[in-house]
C-alpha cells in the first residue's frame, strides 16, 4: 500500500507538470506554432461613424456642391500682380513629364482614375485579406483591417478637400491658358484645385493604412504590401502629373498628408488592445491528479 500511495503521488505530480512541446502530439504540438496575431482597439459605432460621415461629406462635396465650394478664381496663381508668370523652377521642371497632346493629357488622366479608384483599393485590400490568411487571421480580423484601411482613406480624402478650397491654387493645363479660356475649359469649377493631389493622397493613403495595420496585427511578411504599394501608389502621383492635372508638388505634398493619415489614424485609433495577443486555432491540454481523482482540462 505504501508504495502504491508513493506511486500514485508522483504520478500526480509528473501530471500536473506542463507537457514539453516536444511531447505533444503532432496536432497539439502544431498548435503552439500558430500565428499569435495582436488584437487591435476597433469599435463598430465609431468606425461607423467616422467612414459613413467621412464618406458622404467626400462624395458630396465632390459630386453635389463643388461648384458652390470651390473657388471661382485662382488664389494661388504662380502669378504676380502685373501677370508675369512666377512658377517655381520645381515646378517648371515637373510640367517636363506632362503629355504634349490632349490625347495623351486624356490618357493619364483616365488611367490614374482607373487605378486610383479601382486597381488599388482593390489590389490593397485583396492582398490585405491574403496576407491576413496565410497568418491565421479570423473573419473578424479580415473584416476589421478592410474597416480600418477604409476609414483612413476617408479622412484624408476629407481633409484634402478642404485644402484644395481654401488653397486655391490653379491647375497647370489651366495656368498656360489666356484669361478668356480659363472659363470654357469643360470643368471650371475644377480649375483651382491644384493643391494638393487628391489621387496621390488617396493612393497612399491605402497603402501605408495597409501597411501599418500588418505591422500592428504582427502579420509575417507585412513589408510586401510597402515593397509593391508604395510604388504603385507612387505611379498615380507620375500619372497625375501627365495628365498635367498637379504639379510636383501637389503630388509630393499629397504623398506626405496621404502617408500622414495611413500611419496615424492606425496608430492613434487603433493600436494594440494588450500585450496578450491573439491565438490561433489550436489545442493545449493539462493533466493535474491527486488521492482524490484525476483531472483534465484545456482550450480548443
Amino acid at each position: 500500500m505504501p508504495s502504491a500511495l508513493t506511486f500514485l503521488a508522483i504520478a500526480s505530480l509528473v501530471a500536473s507538470s506542463p507537457v514539453p512541446d516536444a511531447a505533444l502530439p503532432p496536432r497539439a504540438q502544431q498548435a503552439t506554432d500558430a500565428p499569435r496575431l495582436q488584437s487591435l482597439d476597433f469599435n463598430w459605432t465609431r468606425e461607423g461613424l467616422i467612414t459613413g460621415v467621412g464618406g458622404a461629406l467626400w462624395i458630396t462635396t465632390e459630386a453635389v456642391f463643388k461648384s458652390q465650394l470651390a473657388p471661382s478664381a485662382c488664389r494661388w496663381c504662380d502669378r504676380s500682380s502685373d501677370g508675369t508668370d512666377t512658377l517655381n523652377a520645381v515646378d517648371r521642371w515637373g510640367r517636363g513629364v506632362a503629355a504634349r497632346t490632349e490625347q495623351g493629357r486624356h490618357a493619364w488622366n483616365t488611367w490614374s482614375n482607373v487605378v486610383d479608384f479601382g486597381v488599388l483599393p482593390v489590389g490593397v485590400l485583396g492582398a490585405q485579406y491574403l496576407l491576413g490568411s496565410s497568418n491565421g487571421a479570423s473573419p473578424r480580423h479580415a473584416a476589421e483591417d478592410a474597416t480600418i484601411i477604409v476609414e483612413s482613406a476617408v479622412v484624408a480624402a476629407v481633409v484634402n478637400q478642404a485644402v484644395k478650397f481654401a488653397v486655391g491654387r490653379e491647375r497647370p493645363f489651366v495656368h498656360v491658358l489666356d484669361e478668356e479660356q480659363k472659363a470654357r475649359t469643360k470643368h471650371p469649377s475644377d480649375n483651382n484645385l491644384s493643391f494638393y493631389s487628391g489621387h496621390t493622397s488617396l493612393a497612399f493613403s491605402l497603402v501605408t493604412a495597409a501597411g501599418t495595420v500588418s505591422e500592428l496585427r504582427g502579420y509575417d511578411k507585412s513589408w510586401l504590401i510597402w515593397a509593391v504599394g508604395l510604388p504603385a501608389a507612387a505611379s498615380v502621383g507620375v500619372m497625375r502629373m501627365g495628365a498635367d492635372k498637379h504639379y510636383f508638388s501637389d503630388v509630393v505634398v499629397g504623398a506626405a498628408a496621404g502617408s500622414l493619415f495611413g500611419v496615424a489614424v492606425p496608430l492613434l485609433l487603433h493600436g494594440r488592445r494588450s500585450a496578450t495577443p491573439d491565438v490561433g486555432p489550436g489545442v493545449s491540454m493539462r493533466m493535474s491528479g491527486n488521492l482524490g481523482g484525476m483531472s483534465l482540462s484545456g482550450t480548443f
